[in-house]
């Protein structure tokens, strides 16, 4: 009977899922209204838009607002192979779909010993917070595949590998997985994988990776933790303006391309600090990949120039799989994710205007959000580094016993 019961499907994350994931399709659908901002309009006009153009036969490399890896065609293609709804519906339908395949993965990793549910629930209570965005962005589609590669390192090496690279063809972030495996395989299906779907997408349309151009010139996003220097200096006589610039609303003016160089500079100091970490670890652990994965996504997310609110789905889904494992030692970075995606709901959409406006409710919003991304970004590195920085017990070697006084005999000391 015990065996049984550890196989058996619990229904309170089921339950709680169907509930949450009813009420977030009501507002994509638009029965059910969050902010008089509407946040659709990227599938219905933008994704329409860039379908047009994929179904033609080449990437819509002419249009700045695409910034994306080749393989992000595949999910704008994807409503079409729903030809009996419209492009929208379709979309939505396939964001949950994509959840739901998270959330099942979620569920069968939490069983067995040294596993906990917790990973399950902080999916089904994470995405819903942060409203109709998290399905109206292809992101939980990313997300989906990223959870799929972290937990598959466990026992599917290569598969995970594989995940990793058509994730990193996606949207590039799924590549800060590899950031604590140590797997061979992993590393070497990843790197083949990438190849070959770099070249199939070179050879198969024109403008595959136009999108690195396009992101070198983004400036400082109004959302960003850099941006909160501009969005107090309006208060002090700035010059500068929010415009809406690479798809995305952008502080243009005065000393923007300084904040973004040291955004980029903060960037390139947190992924040191992942090298020095990786190289002085000593113990390793199935939970030591997926306590990394989130911690590199984490300060990825929170050094950004852009901070864009769907980024939040990425770090709850790889939250999520952390939990999974007991052992894991990001609780608390979890917990200040959840909080952060609360703010983040309330900032955009709900308060967009005065994040835009620089009101003292905007920046309040900005500074209390990206201040949980900062908190957490610290709390999951500390708690990385000394998760990993001692040996185990059993590894551990004995002290040396004293060397003997002058004058024993080699009796005396084999007796030692």
């Amino acid at each position: 009977m015990a065996g049984d019961s550890g196989k058996r499907l619990p229904v309170g994350p089921v339950l709680a899922w169907v509930a949450t994931r009813v009420v977030l399709l009501l507002y994509v659908f638009k029965v059910l209204t969050l902010s008089p901002l509407d946040v659709t309009t990227d599938v219905s006009v933008i994704y329409h838009g860039w379908y047009e153009v994929l179904r033609s036969g080449t990437f819509p490399h002419q249009d700045v607002t695409w910034q994306y890896p080749p393989a992000a065609a595949l999910a704008v293609l994807a409503p079409g192979m729903l030809p009996f709804l419209d492009y929208a519906t379709a979309f939505f339908w396939l964001a949950c779909a994509a959840d739901l395949v998270a959330f099942a993965l979620l569920l069968r990793g939490s069983r067995g010993k040294g596993r906990r549910v917790a990973g399950a629930y902080v999916w089904v209570l994470g995405v819903p917070l942060l409203g109709p965005t998290a399905y109206a962005r292809y992101d939980v589609m990313v997300t989906a595949v990223a959870v799929a590669a972290l937990l598959a390192t466990v026992r599917r090496p290569r598969v995970a590998g594989a995940l990793i690279a058509f994730g990193a063809m996606l949207k590039v972030w799924p590549v800060l997985l590899l950031a604590g495996v140590r797997v061979r395989r992993v590393w070497t299906a990843a790197a083949a994988g990438a190849g070959l779907l770099a070249l199939g997408f070179w050879l198969w349309m024109p403008g595959a990776f136009a999108f690195l151009r396009f992101q070198g010139e983004r400036g400082t996003e109004v959302e960003s933790l850099g941006a909160l220097v501009f969005h107090i200096a309006r208060h002090h006589g700035w010059q500068g303006q929010v415009l809406l610039n690479y798809g995305s609303m952008e502080f243009l003016g005065p000393y923007v391309g300084l904040v973004s160089n040291i955004a980029l500079g903060l960037t390139v100091a947190a992924f040191a600090w992942l090298l020095l970490w990786r190289l002085r670890a000593r113990t390793y652990g199935p939970q030591t990949s997926f306590d990394a994965a989130f911690t590199a996504v984490l300060l990825f997310t929170t050094t950004s120039r852009v901070i864009s609110p769907q980024y939040m789905i990425w770090l709850i889904g790889l939250a999520a799989v952390c939990l999974t494992l007991r052992a894991s030692v990001m609780a608390l970075p979890s917990a200040l994710i959840l909080a952060a995606t609360v703010l983040t709901v309330y900032e955009f959409p709900m308060r967009f205007g005065d994040v835009v406006g620089s009101t003292d409710l905007g920046i309040t919003l900005l500074l209390l959000r990206n201040g949980l991304l900062v908190a957490a970004s610290l709390v999951a590195c500390r708690r990385l580094w000394v998760a990993t920085a001692r040996l185990p017990e059993r590894t551990r070697t004995a002290p040396a016993a004293p060397l003997p006084e002058p004058g024993k005999d080699a009796e005396e000391l084999l007796a030692r």
